[in-house]
C-alpha cells in the first residue's frame, strides 16, 4: 500500500519574461490518494487544475511557495524531476512533447531500464512492449517514429498510456487525457487506464473537464477545483451533479 499525500500545496508561475511577478495559482490544495483508489479533479478553465498537475510533476515554471507533497513519507518536491518518476510517480500531459530524433523503441526502453533500475532482458521486452501495444491498438510501425513527433492527438494520448502500461508507476496523474479523443480512441485508452490500475494496485488521479471518460474509468472520489484549491468532493455522482448543473453552484 502507498500513498500520495498532498498538504497545504501553494504553488505560483514564474513569467518567462524575467520582469512580471509571479501569479499564485495553487492556494492550499489538500488531498490523499492511496493505491488502488481511482480520484477525479474537476473544474472550470483557469482553476489550476493542471497547474496542479505539473507542479506535481516538477515542471520548472511553476514555483511551490508553501506545503508539501509526501510519497510514501517521502516529499517529492525536494526530488528532480527524474527522481519522482523514479520514486513511482507519472504525469499523463495533456499536450506531449514531439522529442524530434529519438525513436519510440529508445525512448520506451530508455524509461524502463531507469525505472526498474536495470535494462529489460531484450527478448522478454519485445514481448511486452508488443502485449502493451496491441492491448492499446497501437501500429508496429510506430516504434521508429519520432517519439509524437506527426502524431494525432489521439495517437499521442494512447502512448502516453502505452507508457503508463510499461513503465507501472505507484501513482498516475492524467491530465485531461480525454482531450482531442473520439469514441473509440477515448475506450481504447480508458481500458489501458483500467488495466493498469487492475495490475499495478496503482492509484490515479484524473483531471478533466467532463465526465464522458469518468463513464469508463470509474471514481472513487470527485474533487471540484475552483481558484486554486478543492472546493468540495464527492463520490461519483457528483459527476452527474456537474454534468447536469455545471460549476457555478461551487464557485
Amino acid at each position: 500500500m502507498s500513498t500520495l499525500e498532498i498538504k497545504n500545496l501553494h504553488a505560483q508561475v514564474v513569467p518567462s519574461d524575467g520582469n512580471t511577478e509571479p501569479k499564485p495559482i495553487l492556494k492550499g490544495v489538500n488531498l490523499t490518494l492511496n493505491s488502488g483508489e481511482i480520484h477525479a479533479i474537476m473544474g472550470p478553465n483557469g482553476s489550476g487544475k493542471s497547474t496542479l498537475a505539473y507542479t506535481l510533476g516538477g515542471h520548472p515554471r511553476y514555483e511551490v511557495t508553501e506545503g508539501e507533497v509526501l510519497l510514501d513519507g517521502e516529499n517529492i518536491l525536494e526530488m528532480e524531476v527524474d527522481e519522482r518518476a523514479r520514486a513511482g510517480l507519472f504525469l499523463a500531459m495533456q499536450y506531449p512533447t514531439e522529442i524530434p530524433g529519438v525513436s519510440m523503441s529508445n525512448f520506451l526502453r530508455s524509461a524502463a531500464t531507469a525505472v526498474r533500475g536495470e535494462a529489460p532482458k531484450l527478448r522478454e521486452w519485445v514481448k511486452e512492449v508488443r502485449g502493451a501495444r496491441e492491448r492499446l491498438h497501437i501500429d508496429a510501425s510506430f516504434s521508429e517514429r519520432s517519439v509524437n513527433e506527426g502524431f494525432s492527438g489521439g495517437e499521442k494520448k494512447r502512448h502516453e498510456v502505452l507508457q503508463l502500461d510499461l513503465l507501472r508507476p505507484k501513482f498516475a496523474i492524467m491530465d485531461e487525457t480525454d482531450s482531442g479523443l473520439d469514441v473509440d480512441a477515448l475506450r481504447i485508452v480508458s481500458e489501458g487506464i483500467n488495466n493498469y490500475q487492475a495490475e499495478t494496485n496503482g492509484g490515479v488521479l484524473m483531471i478533466t473537464h467532463y465526465k464522458r471518460i469518468l463513464n469508463y474509468v470509474r471514481p472513487d472520489k470527485v474533487h471540484v477545483f475552483a481558484d486554486g484549491k478543492i472546493v468540495t468532493t464527492g463520490g461519483p455522482e457528483l459527476a452527474d451533479k456537474l454534468e447536469a448543473d455545471g460549476y457555478d453552484q461551487f464557485l
